[in-house]
C-alpha cells in the first residue's frame, strides 16, 4: 500500500530528520546552557594545535629570500592541511558511528557534538556586555571589547568602542553562526567542523607582518585564502538576512560598501549592519563604512543585537527546512509525479 506523499517525506527521510533534530538540540543547548568547558571544547583543541605548530612554522623575522617565503608558505599550507584532514576525519568517524545507533540517540549525540561548533548566545551576550561596561567607564568598555577582538582598543573613544563591537557582532554573526550551520546543512558534522577549523586558523594565522613575535605574511596565506573561500557564500547570506529582517535595503549600496573593507567577506555583514542601522562603522586608518551617517549610540548597539538574534532564528529555520527537504525528498516527489531526476 502506498503511503500519502507527506507521510513518505517525514517517515522515510530518516537522515534529514536526524540532522534537523540535532540542529535544534544544539541550538537549545547553545541558548540555555552555553559553551562547554574549555577542556571539552573542540574549537579550543583546534586552537591548541594551531598555536603549537604556528610557533614552529612562522619565522621570527620577515623572510628575505624567495626560498624562505616558499618554505613558510609550504609549511603553513602543510600543517593547515594536516589539521583540516584530522578534524574532518574525526568528525566523519563520529557521525558514522552515531548513525549506527537508534535515530533518537543519533540526533542527541550529533546535537551535542554540533553545539560547540557555533556560538550564538555567547556572541550576543558578550556584545551587550561591552555596552554595559561602557556605561560604567570608557576604560571598562575598552577592556571588555578586548575580549571580543584583536585590535588595539586602548586608543578608542566611546563611539569607536561601539563601532568595533557592532562590527565584531556582524562579522562573527557569519563566522560563528551562519557559516558553520550552512556547512552543516551541506556536509553534516564534518562540514561544520572543518569550517570552524579553517575559521580558527584564519583568526590565528592569517596576518600580514608580525603578531605574537612571529612573522605571518607567508605562513598564514593558505589559512587566509581558504577561509575566504569557505566564508564567501555564508557572508553574503548573512548580509541578505540582515537586509530582509530590517525591511530591505539598496543592494547596490551594500555591494559598494562591501568593497571598502580589506576582507572580501567581512564587508558584507558589516556593511549591511551599517546601512540598516544608518550608522557609520570603521577601523581607524583602514576603512569607513557608510561615512556620511552618524556614529553609533547605545540604542544602535542594542538594535544590532536584536537584529542579530532574529538572523540566528531565521538561519535555524531555513537550515531546518533544508535538512528535511533534501535530495531524497525531491526524489520522492518526482517519483510520485511519475518523473525521474
Amino acid at each position: 500500500m502506498n503511503l500519502p506523499l507527506f507521510l513518505e517525506l517525514f517517515l522515510f527521510n530518516h537522515k534529514g530528520l536526524v540532522f534537523c533534530i540535532a540542529l535544534l538540540i544544539a541550538a537549545f543547548i547553545d541558548w540555555y546552557m552555553g559553551e562547554p568547558k574549555s577542556q571539552f571544547h573542540p574549537v579550543v583543541w583546534m586552537g591548541h594545535y594551531l598555536q603549537y605548530w604556528g610557533q614552529k612554522i612562522a619565522p621570527l623575522f620577515p623572510e628575505k629570500t624567495k626560498f624562505h617565503q616558499i618554505k613558510s608558505f609550504t609549511l603553513g599550507g602543510l600543517f593547515w592541511l594536516i589539521g583540516f584532514v584530522l578534524v574532518g576525519a574525526m568528525a566523519l568517524t563520529l557521525e558514522w558511528y552515531l548513525f549506527q545507533l537508534p535515530w533518537y540517540l543519533s540526533a542527541i549525540g550529533l546535537g551535542l557534538l554540533l553545539k560547540p561548533l557555533f556560538a550564538a548566545k555567547m556572541l550576543l551576550t558578550e556584545v551587550l556586555a561591552v555596552e554595559t561596561a561602557l556605561a560604567q567607564s570608557l576604560p571598562a568598555g575598552q577592556q571588555r571589547l578586548s575580549w571580543l577582538c584583536s585590535r588595539d582598543v586602548t586608543q578608542l573613544d566611546a563611539a569607536q568602542v561601539r563601532e568595533t563591537a557592532i562590527e565584531t557582532l556582524a562579522e562573527n554573526l557569519n563566522d560563528s553562526v551562519v557559516a558553520p550551520i550552512f556547512w552543516f546543512v551541506i556536509f553534516g558534522l564534518p562540514g561544520a567542523a572543518v569550517y570552524r577549523f579553517a575559521n580558527t586558523a584564519d583568526a590565528m594565522w592569517a596576518y600580514i607582518g608580525m603578531r605574537s613575535g612571529r612573522h605571518w605574511t607567508w605562513a598564514g596565506k593558505v589559512a587566509a585564502h581558504i577561509d575566504d573561500i569557505l566564508s564567501w557564500i555564508p557572508a553574503r547570506l548573512t548580509a541578505f538576512f540582515i537586509a530582509v529582517l530590517a525591511g530591505g535595503m539598496d543592494f547596490k549600496k551594500l555591494y559598494q560598501q562591501a568593497q571598502i573593507t580589506p576582507s572580501p567577506n567581512g564587508g558584507w555583514p558589516m556593511g549591511a549592519m551599517a546601512l540598516v542601522l544608518n550608522i557609520s562603522l570603521g577601523k581607524p586608518g583602514v576603512y569607513r563604512l557608510n561615512p556620511k551617517a552618524p556614529a553609533p549610540l547605545a540604542e544602535h548597539l542594542h538594535r544590532a543585537v536584536h537584529l542579530s538574534q532574529k538572523v540566528v532564528f531565521l538561519m535555524l529555520l531555513v537550515a531546518s527546512v533544508l535538512l528535511v527537504i533534501n535530495v531524497s525528498t525531491f526524489q520522492t516527489i518526482f517519483t510520485q509525479l511519475g518523473l525521474t531526476l
